[in-house]
């Protein structure tokens, strides 16, 4: 038994700090010259991020972390403990990172929406749509990568003012997703939504919808090419404009369980173009309903993504430099990565760090240096 469990029960209000180790990511390289030329346009003003340094801090605490969600910008962690769950928000204080204990914590149960999937998010928009999610519980699909048999059917948005827009599937195909991501990726002022669309004979594909003026439902902007099998999955990491040319792209992986693939593809009228792919990522864990394992910050040079490598074991970053993407390994570790990646500033200094969960119930973060 661990000394942290009786220091824990005689000091929830106290606040846990731990040490920090340096640790210079390993170059991964650029890729070809071929995956080199499919990315243009990088602005070289913003430097190049040649070699990323980071601090990793972590702390064992006295009960196993179980879960990371936001709450009022803050970075929550929830443990599980023999009297139930507690809850602490994290910080990182001076060089080392540090749980503060939240008495009489309560979690805030999510909104909800008439039809709404049963375990589906609703997404806040920042331009047009004030927020959308997932309908039409259906059971035609049954593949449970997200935990249960229950897919949706069609989505809906609602407008800024008021209106409701929907699209509804064929039977041919579910929407094997939580939630739908918002951003405007053709800077038209309007949001597209993207989601990932599952075929029952095809396997996954990511779809952008959007919605022209006066039209009063949503349409097909985009797709990609289904994986091509039953049961195949892709998992959205993040939306961010990565190599600096003006334009958005969305990076996923591709069958993140099985070889995971990390795709960059950018919107370019009616069509998603593959500008960029490296295999060796995962961000899921098969059966678990968290899909937001992956991060972006932006530490002065341009955002850089942070995901976990194929068995989720480690850390890869992925960001954009002179010569094409780089993707650069930080050090491992034996436990797997078992909670959501959170970007949040949790130092007061400006910029986000990158924290996470282990198996273990350890708790890791990822500090500029």
């Amino acid at each position: 038994m661990r000394a942290g469990w009786i220091i824990q029960t005689l000091f929830l209000a106290a606040i846990a700090l731990v040490g920090s180790h340096q640790a210079w990511a390993t170059d991964m390289g650029a890729g070809s010259d071929a995956e080199r030329e499919a990315v243009t346009g990088f602005d070289r003003s913003k430097g190049s991020n040649d070699r990323i340094s980071v601090n990793i801090l972590s702390y064992a605490p006295a009960h196993p972390i179980r879960a990371l969600f936001a709450d009022n910008g803050k970075v929550i962690a929830e443990t599980s403990s023999p009297l139930g769950s507690t809850f602490y928000n994290v910080t990182i204080k001076g060089d080392a990172l540090a749980l503060k204990y939240l008495p009489g914590y309560r979690k805030r149960p999510p909104p909800r929406q008439a039809n709404m999937l049963p375990d589906g998010i609703v997404s806040q928009g920042t331009v047009d749509i004030a927020e959308a999610w997932l309908i039409g519980p259906t059971k035609r699909y049954g593949h449970g990568v997200l935990g249960d048999g229950i897919e949706a059917s069609g989505l809906s948005a609602r407008l800024r003012d008021g209106r409701i827009l929907s699209y509804q599937l064929s039977n041919a195909s579910v929407f094997e997703d939580r939630s739908v991501r918002l951003a405007d990726l053709d800077d038209d002022g309007r949001d597209e939504l993207i989601v990932v669309r599952s075929y029952l004979d095809a396997g996954a594909a990511l779809t952008v919808f959007g919605h022209k003026p006066g039209v009063e439902a949503l349409r097909v902007v985009a797709e990609t090419e289904p994986i091509g099998l039953p049961y195949r999955w892709l998992n959205p990491a993040a939306i961010a404009d990565f190599d600096g040319d003006g334009r958005v792209e969305i990076a996923l992986v591709v069958t993140p369980h099985i070889g995971g693939i990390l795709k960059m593809y950018e919107l370019r009228g009616r069509r998603l173009v593959e500008e960029w792919s490296r295999d060796g990522f995962s961000n899921h864990a098969m059966g678990s309903r968290i899909q937001a394992m992956a991060a972006v910050v932006d530490w002065g040079k341009g955002p850089v993504l942070y995901l976990p490598d194929a068995h989720r074991h480690g850390i890869r970053q992925v960001y954009f430099a002179e010569d094409g993407y780089r993707v650069q390994a930080l050090p491992g570790h034996e436990q797997p990565i078992i909670t959501a990646l959170m970007a949040a500033d949790l130092d007061g200094d400006g910029f986000d760090e990158v924290v996470y969960g282990l198996g273990n119930g350890e708790l890791r973060a990822l500090h500029r240096r």
